[in-house]
């Protein structure tokens, strides 16, 4: 077998985050509230996806689309610090680099989002050179990047022509319309990983058992995500249940499906069993609770596996 330069390949959106904590309320028209803690930060659950999935050892690199502006910098360099190849992202000239505004109030959060250069990313953009040279695709927030949803399925579909494993991230449609072809894309998905909220959205049900039963024709596999209800995998013969690693000091939740992903596909790409990608994937979920924002518990693997013996009594 021939050994491919990264293990994973992450398309999606970039952006930055700005964070502001410890609210005593969500805003207001006409009144003013103060936060008490700002925190600027890489953003975008593809990024935060990348770039614990590095942290915690894969080789990743990343196709996206930033402005040539400060934030697009930012963005560069952080995912460069954190070992992540940035060589396939795109930097337009025509638009900035997207941000957005998170507004923490307990374990809730708003949050008000500039698109901007990752309107333009496109399935087009990415070539059959940049997935030869992964050993899996990992797609995420395919609602807020409108150029790529619409090639999504042929994007899959060469990927896996390829030789290559894919999972999908949908994340939320801030449209609401949640028009995604599921009985056309899922057969060409190796993992899907929607949270339990943009499952029943995405089939039209109120309950995990009746979108399971109206998807599952369609499933390879599929990873259920439920916060502190834990997950449910559908291994494509049974499901799985993880319960969560609770965190009884949550600093914040941003970013902790997109940990879950990367501790997931870690494991899963090194063909390790079902069950114990799961339970990892639950790990790294709970301890990107530890800190605020998407990435800052996971500032290196030693960090890590610190936050995982120190909190959670689990040995990586």
């Amino acid at each position: 077998m021939i050994k491919k330069k990264f293990d994973v390949l992450v398309v999606g959106e970039l952006n930055i985050d700005l964070i502001l904590d410890g609210l005593d309320g969500f805003p207001r028209l006409g009144k003013e509230i103060l936060a008490e803690r700002m925190i600027f930060t890489l953003g975008s659950s593809s990024a935060i996806f990348a770039s614990n999935l590095s942290t915690l050892g894969s080789r990743v690199a990343f196709c996206g689309c930033i402005g040539k502006d400060a934030f697009g910098d930012k963005i560069l360099s952080d995912l460069a610090k954190k070992g992540v190849d940035t060589s396939l992202i795109i930097r337009s000239g025509t638009a900035d680099t997207g941000i957005t505004v998170a507004f923490n109030f307990g374990e809730e959060r708003a949050m008000i989002t500039y698109p901007g250069a990752m309107n333009e990313l496109s399935a087009a953009s990415v070539t059959d050179e940049m997935l030869a040279s992964a050993s899996h695709l990992h797609v995420s927030s395919v609602f807020l990047q409108p150029a790529l949803k619409p090639g999504l399925a042929g994007l899959f579909r060469r990927a896996r022509q390829l030789g290559l494993t894919t999972s999908l991230d949908p994340q939320g449609d801030p449209s609401e319309k949640w028009d995604l072809d599921l009985p056309g894309l899922l057969p060409e998905i190796t993992v899907f990983l929607p949270n339990l909220d943009e499952l029943n959205q995405l089939t039209g049900n109120t309950s995990f058992e009746k979108s399971f039963s109206a998807i599952r024709n369609h499933l390879n596999i599929m990873v259920v995500k439920q916060g502190n209800e834990g997950a449910i995998l559908w291994t494509g013969r049974e499901l799985l249940r993880q319960p969560a690693f609770l965190n009884t000091e949550v600093a914040d939740a941003i970013g902790a499906g997109d940990s879950f992903n990367a501790g997931f596909i870690h494991r899963f790409v090194q063909d390790k069993p079902e069950q114990e990608c799961l339970a990892f994937g639950a790990l790294c979920g709970a301890i990107n609770t530890t800190r605020n924002g998407g990435t800052t518990a996971f500032e290196s693997y030693d960090a890590v596996a610190e936050i995982a013996r120190q909190k959670f009594n689990y040995v990586l």
